[in-house]
C-alpha cells in the first residue's frame, strides 16, 4: 500500500536538513508549480512533493469518482504519504484546495503538523447570508457550463484571470497543467471544491497557521483571509502579498518565498 501511493502520486523527496517541509499544490496544477520556490528551501529542509490524485500528471485510472466526492479522500492520501515516508512532524504549505486539505489533516492528526502555511485558502467559495465567499451559485453554474461546452476555450480564458498578474510564463504554465487534466475530472473536482463548506470545522484547528493572500485574487476575496483569521482555533497570522492573482508561487515566487521562510521560522 505504502509504495503504491508513493508511486501513484509521484511522491518526491528533495533537499537537506532535519526538518520536513511538505508542498501541496491546488487544482489545475501539479507539483511542478513549486519549481521556482524550491531552491529557497531545499538547502535547509527535507522537502516532500506529491501530486493530488486529480492532477493531470497522475494516471487518471487512479481517480475514483465515488471516493473523491469530498476532500476527505485527499486527506487520506496526504496522511498515507506522510506515514509511508515515516514522517512524524512536518511543516505544511498548501495552495488553495490543499490549504483546506491541510486544515482537515491537522484536525485528524494535530501532532503531525508544526505549522500550516495556507496560500489562497477558502473554506467556502459561495456567498452566504453573513459571508462573502466571492461567488453566487449562478456564477459557479455558468463556469461549469463553460467547462463542459468547450474546455479549451474555458482554460484559455480562465488561466490569465486566475494568474491575475501580467506574467505570461505563469499563464503558460497554468494553461499547460490545466490541459494535462482530463476535462471530466477537472469538472468533477471543481464541483466538489466549489460546493464544499468547511466553515464549521475551522475552530477545531489548533495547529498555528499563516494565511497568505495576494492583494487581489479573483478566486478568494481579502475578506476570506480575515474570516479564516477570526475563526481558526489556533494562533494565526495573515500576510498580504503586494501582487495580484491566485497563484503567487507561479507569478511571484521571489516575493512569496521569503514570506514562507519567515512564517516557518516563527
Amino acid at each position: 500500500m505504502s509504495s503504491l501511493i508513493l508511486d501513484a502520486l509521484n511522491v518526491r523527496v528533495q533537499g537537506e536538513g532535519d526538518k520536513v517541509l511538505v508542498f501541496a499544490h491546488g487544482v489545475g496544477t501539479d507539483q511542478s508549480a513549486w519549481q521556482r520556490i524550491l531552491p529557497f528551501f531545499t538547502p535547509y529542509y527535507r522537502v516532500i512533493l506529491f501530486d493530488l490524485v486529480c492532477a493531470g500528471s497522475v494516471n487518471p485510472d487512479h481517480f475514483n469518482f465515488r471516493r473523491c466526492t469530498n476532500l476527505e479522500a485527499y486527506v487520506d492520501d496526504l496522511l498515507n504519504i506522510l506515514d509511508a515516508l515515516g514522517v512524524d512532524r512536518c511543516f505544511y504549505v498548501g495552495h488553495s484546495v490543499s490549504a483546506m486539505i491541510g486544515i482537515l489533516a491537522s484536525i485528524r492528526r494535530p501532532e503531525l503538523f508544526i505549522k500550516l502555511i495556507l496560500i489562497g485558502a477558502s473554506p467556502r467559495f459561495l456567498n452566504d447570508e453573513d459571508y462573502h465567499g466571492g461567488f453566487e451559485q449562478e456564477e459557479i453554474e455558468s463556469v461549469f457550463q463553460a467547462m463542459e461546452a468547450n474546455y479549451e476555450a474555458w482554460v484559455n480564458g480562465f488561466a490569465p484571470l486566475a494568474v491575475g498578474a501580467d506574467v505570461p510564463l505563469a499563464v503558460r504554465e497554468f494553461t499547460r497543467t490545466l490541459f494535462n487534466m482530463r476535462p471530466d475530472i477537472t469538472l468533477f473536482v471543481s464541483r466538489t471544491v466549489f460546493n464544499s463548506d468547511l466553515r464549521g470545522i475551522l475552530g477545531l484547528v489548533k495547529v498555528p497557521c499563516c494565511i497568505i493572500q495576494t492583494s487581489k485574487d479573483v478566486s478568494v476575496p481579502a475578506s476570506v483571509a480575515e474570516y479564516l483569521k477570526n475563526h481558526l482555533g489556533g494562533e494565526n497570522t495573515v500576510v498580504t502579498l503586494r501582487t495580484e492573482g491566485h497563484l503567487p508561487h507561479l507569478s511571484a515566487p521571489a516575493m512569496l518565498a521569503p514570506v514562507i521562510k519567515r512564517a516557518l521560522s516563527r
